[in-house]
């Protein structure tokens, strides 16, 4: 996949991952690239940044296979962020649905 169609989604696939529950990175990562395919490392960055932004909190929990995970849980803000993120994106994929959809549509629309 384009590399750069998935640079300004990642942030809103991981904070709509967190609204279904709080995670870990790895579990994050994991379950992001199975269904897009992202590198390794992708996801660590994006959750600094939305923490950053006061978007995601974290804390830590017992593993039972190891040293505590750090979890990440998302904040109000963060609830506020992937709402309005959400419908924007909605808008620019049916616009973009609209424009690369073929030539019916093309010669219904101009």
């Amino acid at each position: 996949m384009n590399s750069q169609f998935k640079k300004g989604v990642l942030d809103l696939c991981v904070l709509a991952m967190l609204q279904k529950g709080d995670s870990y990175g790895y579990d994050l990562a994991d379950t992001l690239s199975k269904r897009i395919q992202v590198a390794d490392g992708t996801v660590y960055p994006i959750l600094r940044k939305l923490a950053g932004e006061g978007l995601v909190t974290t804390y830590l929990k017992e593993s039972q296979n190891g040293p505590p995970r750090k979890y990440y849980h998302l904040t109000d803000d963060g609830t506020a962020r992937l709402e309005k993120d959400r419908e924007e994106w909605k808008e620019f994929a049916t616009a973009v649905n609209g424009i690369v959809g073929g030539a019916s549509w093309l010669r219904l629309n101009i």
